[in-house]
């Protein structure tokens, strides 16, 4: 799919992933929807010297169900083309010690608006016979660390909600693109080390947003279904996906109680 002149909407565009995609699609002179709790006028303005057609923001909440309805009631009449689901928080630690609110949290952010958002979105995507949606995933999805056990359970629940639809969607003209996300240099990536560190090595491996978002650039380009990690990630996950004993070994060696 081009993303020249398409109208794309990205939530958690603020940061990390999400403002080097609206960049990249500033570059391919794409119209720009940004979902942010807060107006950012030097964003708007940065994109449109990059060379998006339009740029708008839509303020808006997504961590609770009434926030995510209420941007859906604005987006009504607004033909999105694209949607990047890639908002997202971190849980982490031991299951005992995370406290409830946040997971909670979690999984509206991270789940339910995404279903949320694609629920609303779709009918108008199916009746222009065009669209794409992009959810954001993790390997996390697959490869099943202690401490990550909130988070994985979120993102594992992305993978098999993209992999349904992806099948539903099929001579539609809609098409869905599952991101796989490896280590990504994002403040959330920092918070990894603070929640997980006390119990569990966690791998340091990771790749600059700006570099992820032409990656998800090309998989646009060439209609992917699923764009997953190469190299030592990638090969990780194989293990993980194939050769879970070894993966489980490997795991094993990593993690104390306390």
């Amino acid at each position: 799919m081009e993303i020249a002149n398409r109208h794309v909407l990205v939530t958690g565009a603020s940061r990390g992933i999400g403002k080097a995609f609206a960049k990249m699609c500033a570059e391919d002179k794409a119209h720009l929807h940004l979902v942010l709790r807060k107006t950012d006028p030097e964003a708007v303005k940065s994109l449109e010297v990059a060379g998006a057609k339009s740029v708008t923001v839509w303020e808006a909440d997504l961590s609770t169900r009434q926030g995510v309805e209420d941007l859906l009631q604005r987006l009504k009449d607004t033909p999105i083309d694209i949607l990047f689901n890639n908002a997202g928080t971190l849980t982490g630690g031991l299951l005992e010690e995370q406290p409830l609110d946040d997971i909670y949290r979690m999984f509206q952010v991270n789940l339910n608006a995404l279903v949320h958002l694609t629920h609303g979105l779709l009918p108008g995507m199916l009746s222009r016979k065009r669209g794409k949606i992009i959810n954001n995933s993790s390997v996390s999805a697959y490869m099943h660390f202690p401490c990550a056990s909130t988070y994985a359970a979120s993102k594992a629940a992305v993978a098999a909600f993209t992999d349904c639809i992806r099948m539903e969607l099929k001579d539609t003209g809609v098409t869905t693109l599952l991101l796989i996300t490896p280590g990504i240099k994002t403040r959330m990536f920092d918070e990894i080390e603070t929640l997980y560190s006390k119990n569990f090595q966690i791998p340091n491996d990771s790749i600059s947003p700006s570099k992820y978002a032409e990656m998800i650039r090309e998989a646009i380009l060439h209609d992917l279904d699923v764009m997953e990690p190469s190299g030592l990630t990638g090969v990780g996950l194989k293990v993980a996906k194939f050769i879970k004993p070894l993966f489980e070994i490997e795991v094993a060696r990593r993690f104390k109680r306390s």
